[in-house]
């Protein structure tokens, strides 16, 4: 399922901030291949240009190879000093949430995915996990600080991530439902967007466990 939702423009991003996302995204695969860190700094240059030139005003329809297939792995540390790892948060939603603090659209977000993740946290039924991009942990957490949040954030190390999901531009969510499929997009999320897609597909699981029941 493909979600259609307005895209937003990130600030230009300097010469300086542009050579140290495409270090700390080489990492230590620089060590395995040359090769591999190479085709990994060009990818993120141009990640990096697409979100600098992104129409603020632009709607466009959101297509990704990975819906319908399993989430990609990831793990890393949180803000807090925990690990997260989405092959252990299986049985809810999560709501995979790429991100930046100086991203103007990623702030006008912010106040949906808080409202959201305060709607789920009795239930533990949904969850959100931000995953930064080109950023700094006191920045992130004086961001949480002000606009509230209290979900996992991985501040860094995230390069890896952003090549695996395809992302082109921040904010960019993806929504993993409790059987570790992605089942939809979003460039820029509400609030509504989401129950209404986690509604869906209830109601299409529900029917689908109906049809298998009458079939046996």
């Amino acid at each position: 399922m493909d979600t259609v939702v307005p895209g937003g423009r990130g600030p230009e991003v300097g010469a300086g901030e542009r050579a140290d996302a495409v270090a700390a995204l080489g990492g230590p695969r620089r060590r395995l291949a040359p090769w591999v860190a190479g085709a990994v700094a060009v990818v993120l240059v141009a990640f990096i240009v697409v979100l600098a030139t992104r129409d603020p005003a632009a709607e466009r329809a959101v297509s990704s190879p990975l819906i319908g297939k399993r989430v990609p792995a990831f793990t890393g540390a949180t803000l807090d000093g925990q690990t997260y790892d989405i092959d252990q948060r299986r049985g809810k939603f999560v709501v995979v949430n790429f991100f930046a603090t100086w991203c103007v659209p990623c702030r006008v977000e912010h106040p949906e995915l808080v409202r959201f993740s305060e709607r789920h946290n009795a239930t533990g039924s949904a969850e959100v996990v931000s995953l930064a991009f080109d950023d700094s942990p006191d920045a992130i957490r004086d961001f949480f600080r002000d606009n509230g949040g209290s979900w996992p954030v991985i501040p860094s190390g995230t390069g890896q991530a952003v090549l695996d999901f395809g992302v082109s531009g921040v904010p960019e969510s993806y929504v993993v439902a409790p059987n570790g499929q992605v089942i939809a997009k979003f460039l820029g999320v509400t609030d509504a967007a989401l129950e209404a897609l986690i509604q869906e597909y209830g109601v299409a699981a529900a029917s689908a466990a109906a049809r298998d029941r009458s079939g046996s």
